[in-house]
């Protein structure tokens, strides 16, 4: 191991503290957002049962209980209850974006360390070939391990910036479908809520 680092030269380090980086944001990241995917068809029809009933205060202590963005929405709804069908799908829209918003909190992370990862390799690469030429010009007769440590510390850096950025970006995309699926089912549940408090104030919600 150490042999590897030396030759990897100085950013083989700023490398490997980007890895351990976008290791903790992806499984901090995946845990949330396997802790928000839940069953929204089941917790709206449980809301709206529980509404039917005349129970806005038991259905909100659910809604508060859950804590997950469906759960946030549906609150939402049920807060503005009272207020024009317009005023309330603005109210839930709102609640919509707040909770898209924290979901993509800290992804932009991944993007950049897969973005400069490679960059970062080609930059060791470029290092290392440099410390080649000046070798090369400085003595009339240069050892061959130096020629190789020199050459070997370019192509370290060139195939641990891949290294880095492969995975990255396979975590990033990972991630991303991760919440579009979720998002996909905050606007499910927000069009479903919003159509059964429209429909109870008319009399025909079922």
């Amino acid at each position: 191991m150490t042999s590897f680092t030396i030759t990897g030269g100085p950013v083989f380090w700023l490398l490997l503290i980007l890895a351990v980086a976008a290791i903790v944001v992806y499984f901090e990241r995946l845990i949330e957002l396997r802790r928000c995917q839940i069953d929204w068809q089941d917790f709206v029809n449980g809301a709206k049962n529980i509404l039917k009933q005349g129970n806005v205060e038991e259905a909100l202590a659910i809604c508060e209980d859950t804590m997950v963005p469906v759960a946030n929405v549906v609150a939402v709804a049920i807060r503005n209850r009272d207020a024009g069908e317009r005023s309330l799908r603005e109210a839930v829209d709102s609640q919509k974006r707040a909770d898209a918003s924290r979901l993509v909190r800290r992804l932009s992370v991944l993007s950049v360390i897969g973005e400069i990862a490679p960059l970062l390799g080609l930059l060791g690469t470029i290092i290392g070939f440099i410390k080649t030429i000046l070798l090369m010009d400085a003595e009339a007769l240069v050892a061959r391990a130096d020629l190789m440590n020199s050459a070997m510390e370019a192509m370290v850096a060139a195939a641990l910036g891949l290294m880095v950025m492969i995975p990255v970006v396979v975590m990033a995309t990972n991630l991303r479908n991760r919440m579009n699926r979720i998002v996909s089912d905050l606007d499910a549940a927000a069009s479903q809520i919003v159509g059964f408090i429209s429909s109870l104030h008319s009399g025909e919600a079922k």
